[in-house]
């Protein structure tokens, strides 16, 4: 009996020791795959629907894109972008002076600002939520399709609503 006790102790601390040795095997995977979407020093860091200021040492004559899905860029004047966060992901905007020369690469990255979102999960489901403070739906990428369809479609009412009110009249007028 005491035999058997001592096989199960020795037995149990091996079991422990695999169970450590397969963590810190597998831990550096993690680390260095979490490491590879963290945001680094020098990235620009924008939210998902949001703008961010990109002031350049001197003007540009043409500015291009890595992935013009993930971020858009306008030029205010020659030397000041303003780069739009347009679904998340990470890409790179490289500012030419006129003799297309590298005056920047920039690295962006588009995330979501989770500080007033909400996400209900319903299944394999999602719905997101902006509350601030109240609680409106958001028209968000990966979102229940029907949901999505249904947000984008009154965004896109609402737009045109605007729009014609701009112009001196039209929905609005109506």
């Amino acid at each position: 009996m005491r035999k058997s006790a001592s096989s199960l102790a020795s037995i149990s601390k091996q079991a422990r020791a695999v169970r450590a040795l397969t963590l810190l095997v597998s831990l550096p995977g993690i680390v260095c795959f979490s490491s590879q979407n963290a945001a680094h020093a020098a990235d620009l860091v924008v939210r998902y629907d949001q703008s961010q200021l990109l002031r350049l040492p001197r003007p540009a004559s043409e500015i291009i894109i890595g992935n013009p899905s993930i971020a858009d860029v306008a030029m205010q004047g020659g030397n000041l972008l303003v780069v739009t966060g347009k679904t998340f992901g990470i890409t790179n905007i490289i500012a030419l002076d006129a003799d297309r020369n590298v005056i920047q690469d920039q690295r962006v990255m588009v995330e979501r600002d989770d500080a007033s979102v909400v996400n209900l999960h319903k299944g394999s489901t999602r719905f997101t939520y902006s509350c601030t403070p109240n609680c409106e739906p958001n028209l968000t990428i990966g979102d229940d399709k029907s949901f999505f369809d249904t947000v984008a479609k009154h965004n896109a009412e609402k737009t045109k609503f605007s729009e014609g009110s701009a112009d001196g009249g039209g929905a609005a007028a109506q």
